[in-house]
């Protein structure tokens, strides 16, 4: 099941003034799209295209930034809706996922009962979802594809071939641009081609991966449906619009990451044991330090790490081009005062800053020194690691 455009579905629903229009989802000249609509695909315009490139295909389209905190908890109301029905869940990402409903149709008809189940999501949320049924997760990824928008469609054993033989090999999950062009050189283009290949031949040719993009080709995948669980790492990343070399400007941003992730690690019952800092020069080399730590999800004692791994990771002195922060390891919990470090105003002042953020948003109450610090869809990438 996945949803459709699901970042411009989800502005859609706060803002009917968007149907209808072609609606880009990024932000900054030196942003990528992250996710356009059907009206703005009509131009050309595709994910991860350059934000310039894609207002030149369709200028006259309304370019966004997107609200991540919104997308996560639309995201988070279908889970909910979909692990209350569904056998075994896996939600491969914020807006797709895998279902295991074997030995369903010998009760309700498989079709059937997942029909049933998508109207129940779009009519609770709002948002439109398509889904394919078929004999594994390649198959049915595939089949979800070719069937948007809002196109369910059914691919039994017998038919998988017959499917996939007509198009294009880069509808196989695994086959990137490199790979596709690699193909395309030797005349490989249709999945049919492909899937009558040599696997031996494939394997020579791309790698350890040639052979399982040959089994996908031949619709091969035992691939488990794995049980839907939370997630074990948050981060944020921010892409400077131009490089600097500018350290106050660099630690201010740091320092409002960290407030952001660290209110998002107690509002969510969190708490980190291991704390990253990623740093991109201008010339796109990329480096990355961390320390364990307690387990904590206090600003201060966050803070403090993240600026000691930046000291340490940022040697070269060149200008940088993005800086991105990551807490991982994380374990369910509330935050314990530190009997050494920490004292009573201490936590009431977090305490009272996390009530105002969720009563009047995260925007409401800021340290200065990270107020510069203003998240968005561009500069914030949410992760969710098994």
């Amino acid at each position: 099941m996945d949803l459709d455009t699901f970042f411009v579905s989800c502005e859609r629903l706060t803002n009917s003034e968007l149907n209808g229009i072609p609606l880009i989802i990024g932000g900054g000249d030196r942003g990528v799209v992250a996710s356009c609509s059907y009206e703005a695909r009509k131009y050309g315009v595709r994910s991860a295209m350059p934000i310039a490139m894609a207002l030149k295909l369709c200028p006259d389209a309304k370019v966004m930034k997107g609200d991540m905190e919104l997308y996560s908890r639309l995201s988070h109301d279908v889970t909910e809706i979909l692990q209350e029905k569904a056998p075994v869940l896996e939600k491969a990402s914020v807006d797709e996922f895998y279902l295991d409903i074997t030995g369903m149709d010998r009760f309700h008809g498989s079709y059937k009962w997942t029909d049933e189940l998508a109207q129940k999501v779009i009519k609770e949320t709002g948002l439109p979802i398509s889904f394919s049924l078929s004999v594994n997760k390649t198959v049915s990824k595939i089949a979800t594809g070719e069937g948007k928008p809002v196109g369910n469609l059914e691919i039994p054993e017998h038919k998988v071939q017959g499917f996939l033989n007509p198009l294009s090999i880069q509808k196989i999950p695994m086959v990137g641009t490199v790979t596709f062009q690699l193909l395309s050189r030797i005349g490989v283009r249709k999945i049919q081609t492909l899937a009558e290949m040599p696997a031996e031949v494939l394997q020579q040719m791309i790698g350890k991966n040639g052979l399982d993009i040959w089994k996908k080709a031949n619709g091969i995948d035992h691939t488990p449906v794995e049980p839907y669980s939370e997630r074990k790492s948050i981060s944020t990343e921010h892409t400077f619009s131009q490089d600097t070399i500018d350290i106050a400007k660099l630690k201010r941003v740091l320092l409002g990451m960290v407030e952001k992730l660290a209110f998002q690690l107690r509002s969510e019952q969190w708490l980190t044991s291991t704390v990253t800092v990623k740093i991109r020069y201008a010339n796109f080399d990329t480096e990355t330090k961390q320390c364990r730590v307690a387990y904590t999800s206090a600003d201060h004692i966050l803070t403090k790490n993240v600026m000691e791994l930046f000291e340490k990771v940022y040697q070269r002195r060149m200008r940088l081009r993005l800086i991105g922060v990551r807490f991982s390891g994380l374990v369910r919990g509330m935050y314990q005062i530190d009997l050494f470090e920490d004292t009573q105003e201490m936590l009431s002042l977090y305490e009272a800053m996390d009530k105002m953020k969720n009563r009047y948003g995260f925007d409401a109450v800021m340290r200065c020194a990270g107020a510069s610090f203003k998240p968005n869809n561009k500069d914030e990438i949410l992760k969710r690691t098994k």
